[in-house]
This record gives C-alpha cells, structure tokens and sequence, in this order.
C-alpha cells in the first residue's frame, strides 16, 4: 500500500473539496466539509480497499491523512 494511493482513495470520498488540497500532511478535520457522515464513508472505504476494519476511536485519534495511513498500515503488519 502507498500514501498516494490512500490519499487518492481518501480524497474521493469528498464531493465538494478540491483533490488538490488533499495530501499525507491534511488535517482532514478542518476540511469545511468534514462531518461524521464522512468518517464513516472513510472507514468503508478502507473496509473496501485494504480489508482493514478500524475502530471508531482510532477514526477520532488520527488528525492527518498520514497517521491514519499508519494506522492501516498497522493493522496490514
């Protein structure tokens, strides 16, 4: 698995939010679009994607694109 290819998937999951602002370093929360509808699209996706189901607190604890990258990558190891 590679961190574009997570942001990529990421960012799809975001209808109104340039795909350009998106990278490993995003405090995705402060996104104006954010929402707990999101989190939950996220967490799916990665269900989807990577087979890896995350829990809810880990969801809250990440604040980057990149520590939730790692938290995958985790549960991957």
């Amino acid at each position: 698995m590679e961190i574009n290819e997570f942001v990529a998937h990421f960012a799809e999951q975001f209808d109104e939010t340039d795909a350009a602002v998106f990278t490993p370093e995003l405090v995705f929360r402060e996104l104006e679009e954010w929402s707990s509808f999101l989190a939950l699209a996220i967490m799916a996706m990665i269900k989807s994607e990577y087979d890896v189901a995350i829990s809810a607190d880990e969801m809250r604890n990440a604040n980057t694109i990149q520590e939730l990258f790692d938290t995958v990558q985790k549960h991957l190891s």
